[in-house]
């Protein structure tokens, strides 16, 4: 069975920083897409940042320049380092994998972790 759990969140000061960690366990051979997505209260989920693997990495146009998603593929890890963080900032940062491939040689499309809560504040 693959997971993903996400890590790091916290309550940071205006223009503090934050690095979140997606971490994939399970029987994994490769997963071809992560990506992270926030969701604020009474908001829309909307994407943040991803990366395919072998690919360029996309932002949405709040975080540009400010934060940065990384991946490490020998762990099936994915990191998102936000700076200058803002209040807007605010919101439960969920993790998604899609197009796993298991050892087993099954596909997996559409998978999300818990969420990790993203909080800044004075």
């Amino acid at each position: 069975q693959v997971q993903l759990v996400e890590s790091g969140g916290g309550l940071v000061q205006p223009g503090g920083s934050l690095r979140l960690s997606c971490v994939a366990s399970g029987s994994i051979f490769s997963i071809n897409y992560m990506g992270w997505y926030r969701q604020a209260p009474g908001r829309q989920r909307e994407l943040v940042a991803q990366m395919r693997n072998a690919g360029p990495a996309d932002y949405a146009d709040s975080v540009k320049g400010r934060f940065t998603i990384t991946r490490d593929y020998g762990k099936n890890t994915v990191f998102l380092q936000m700076n200058n963080l803002k209040p807007e900032d605010t919101a439960v940062y969920y993790c998604n994998a899609d197009r796993v491939t298991t050892t087993g040689r099954q596909a997996i499309f559409d998978l999300w972790g818990q969420g990790t809560r993203v909080t800044v504040s004075p």
